[in-house]
């Protein structure tokens, strides 16, 4: 078994480089949470950011790429193994740190840590 790395996009997902998934709906396991507002392809580093609008109050949330179980393109969805409780109880994403603080995205590393089957 290969090591898990939730900065990269799992094979099984759909992810095709260069596809622009801004504004794509994103699904919790148990409802949607939102919509992309920024996603990056970085490798070792790629993520989404998902504003949550009105359901928690406008939170902007980052997901690291590893999340995700599915993307079809077909709807503009993006379907991720996590609650919306977990995705809730994340971190909340700052715009201002993480460009320039290179420790920033750890702590949603270790909030997500492996994945969840």
């Amino acid at each position: 078994m290969t090591e898990f790395d939730i900065w990269v996009y799992r094979p099984d997902t759909g992810y095709q480089a260069g596809t622009d998934i801004v504004g794509y709906k994103v699904e919790a396991t148990d409802g949607s949470i939102g919509k992309i507002s920024k996603h990056s392809e970085e490798v070792g580093a790629s993520y989404l950011v998902v504003d949550t609008g009105a359901w928690i109050f406008g939170k902007d949330v980052l997901l690291p790429a590893g999340t995700i179980n599915l993307i079809d393109t077909a709807e503009e969805k993006v379907y991720v193994d996590r609650t919306k409780d977990q995705i809730k109880d994340a971190p909340e994403f700052d715009a201002s740190k993480y460009r320039g603080e290179p420790s920033y995205l750890e702590q949603f590393g270790k909030y997500y840590g492996q994945p969840h089957m």
